[in-house]
């Protein structure tokens, strides 16, 4: 019997050292932990999908054994895995699939991809792309208001195929003649509250619709869509899912914020997570009008599903469009479009009734602003809301962009703990057109504040707009540490550029604080999940130059590698 009770011991003892070792060491790291240092530490161990300690190697030697899986990081820089802190997660999917002109330099390029997609489609079917944007092309044909060429071109080489091509910010649409006259479109269509149909001097669409002129398109497309079979359309659906994940893991994102999504993805997101098909972590905001809100977003509100790699804790809406589309709500007339304040996109009414409904459910509020004017309003929003209950102190609402704000409201913000969720590279992407659209004074003071709003004490959350950008977490870290171009070297006003810290800090920590997460990621912390991205260059120390230079040689998720360059 004693045998018995010493061998039984024996195999508890074995059973409970090797409970205690880890799954994944990487080892020969420069740690950058963001919230802490470590002295001497150069090894993590991970187990269960979070981090167990942090050390030497000596101190995390103890810990392997024959199964756990070694990363040297051969003396590479070791982060937390980047937050993407605003994005499109399906749309970024979807631009995968469609035409995508982000990087398409002319007009022309556009008209030639068109013309060969409609090669490739059947009469009838729907062609879709995303990502132009007519101030940044090499040049603009004659034949142009406000620098959008007329439609004529692009109807020419798809008329039996209707075609849609978003702007790049998603807030104005290129129509073609098969698309305009399927949505009924001629010179009697009045423009609709809060959108613009671009004419010509004769009266004519000339193909450009922004920021609500696009519901016309988007109700025929619905159309379409609803006699397509769903299963085909679900499958589509969720190879666009893939690509982002894919997209997102190979450069470093570990977590997506995604800014919008409808009940019907939810669930799907929902479903994903509880089977573990999961490698990115989501955190969306559930979007839709107040009346499909009212009474029902409570059974969306999911915290860390999955082990968690799925919230929806936060409910999305906007006040206005896009600089770039004429659409950014300004308390001024544009320089470049004299009379023309922009637009108020959705109704001030429903945008108040939407906060009431997330305030009583506990949820985040989110709301897209771009102009001056726009922010203006939704701070005064907020400011009513969280006067009005005064005990309720860590609400953490944001304003997704935040990027064009009048110096008096900047305050405002840290008053009452308003994030600003803004994006690094949106900052030197617009640079070319801003004083045009603002003059010089307007973007000094107010165009991407980063530092006058840092320096209030205000969280800046950090992300792309993907697939408006480019979801490169490097690039758009480049643009708030130097706000200087890329290709051109043009600087815009870099006096209100971030620090090293505070760039890594938004990409991270700042970014899962901005999403109730900072006590499970964003930082290197025994507890939290073990999300890392490993990269070539040390982005706290190394040049500016070097900043983009910089791969991704690994990014774990889960501690799992799903990533290696």
């Amino acid at each position: 019997m004693l045998k018995y009770v010493v061998f039984m011991i024996g195999l508890m003892l074995c059973s409970c050292s090797k409970d205690k070792m880890a799954d994944m060491v990487i080892t020969n790291a420069n740690i950058y932990a963001v919230d802490t240092t470590y002295a001497n530490a150069n090894t993590i161990a991970i187990k269960g999908g979070l981090i167990l300690k942090v050390g030497s190697e000596e101190d995390i030697k103890p810990l392997i054994d024959k199964n756990t899986e070694i990363i040297d990081a051969n003396g590479n820089f070791v982060m937390p895995g980047f937050i993407e802190g605003h994005g499109h997660y399906s749309g970024l999917g979807y631009s995968l699939i469609n035409l995508n002109f982000l990087k398409t330099r002319s007009w022309e390029d556009i008209v030639s991809a068109v013309g060969q997609r409609a090669k490739e489609t059947k009469p009838g079917e729907w062609i879709i792309g995303r990502g132009w944007h007519q101030e940044k092309w090499d040049s603009i044909p004659r034949q142009n208001m406000y620098n959008y060429p007329f439609h004529y071109t692009l109807s020419e080489v798809s008329p039996e195929n209707p075609v849609l091509l978003y702007h790049a910010s998603g807030h104005a649409v290129y129509a073609n003649q098969k698309a305009m006259e399927m949505a009924g479109i001629n010179k009697e269509t009045p423009n609709p509250v809060g959108g613009e149909i671009v004419r010509n001097a004769q009266g004519e669409a000339i193909g450009v619709f922004e920021e609500r002129a696009m519901g016309a398109f988007r109700q025929r497309y619905n159309e379409y869509i609803s006699t397509l079979d769903k299963k085909v359309l679900d499958s589509v659906w969720y190879s666009a899912i893939v690509k982002a994940e894919d997209e997102c893991l190979s450069k470093g994102i570990t977590s997506f914020q995604d800014a919008g999504s409808s009940f019907d993805e939810l669930d799907k997101y929902e479903k994903l997570a509880k089977e573990g098909k999961m490698r990115v972590r989501l955190w969306a905001m559930a979007r839709h009008p107040a009346k499909e809100l009212e009474g029902k977003v409570r059974n969306y509100k999911r915290i860390n599903v999955g082990n968690n790699f799925y919230t929806c804790n936060a409910i999305k809406s906007e006040v206005d469009g896009a600089l770039g589309a004429f659409g950014a709500w300004l308390l001024e007339a544009y320089n470049d479009k004299p009379g023309f304040k922009g637009q108020n996109t959705t109704d001030i009414y429903d945008v108040k009734k939407i906060a009431d409904i997330a305030y009583e459910n506990g949820m985040q509020f989110c709301v897209h602003a771009i102009g001056d004017r726009a922010n203006r309003v939704v701070l005064d929003i907020y400011e009513g809301i969280m006067s009005k209950n005064p005990l309720k102190k860590d609400l953490r609402w944001r304003i997704e962009h935040a990027q064009h704000l009048d110096t008096l409201d900047i305050p405002r913000f840290a008053k009452y703990g308003i994030i600003a969720s803004m994006q690094g590279i949106h900052c030197t992407s617009d640079a070319p057109f801003v004083v045009k659209r603002l003059g010089t004074e307007r973007a000094r003071l107010g165009a991407y504040a980063w530092r006058s709003l840092l320096d209030k004490g205000v969280v800046v959350a950090n992300g792309t707009d993907a697939p408006v950008e480019d979801v490169d977490p490097i690039k758009s870290f480049y643009a708030s540490v130097t706000r200087r171009r890329e290709d051109t070297g043009l600087v815009f006003f870099p006096e209100q550029r971030m620090t090293r810290a505070e760039g890594l800090y938004s990409y991270t920590l700042g970014n899962a604080f901005a999403a109730f997460e900072e006590k499970i990621k964003g930082s290197i912390r025994p507890g939290k999940v073990a999300d890392f991205v490993i990269l070539s260059e040390d982005l706290f120390r190394c040049s500016d130059d070097d900043i983009l230079k910089t791969k991704v040689l690994y990014t774990i998720s889960d501690g799992k590698l799903r990533f290696k360059s």
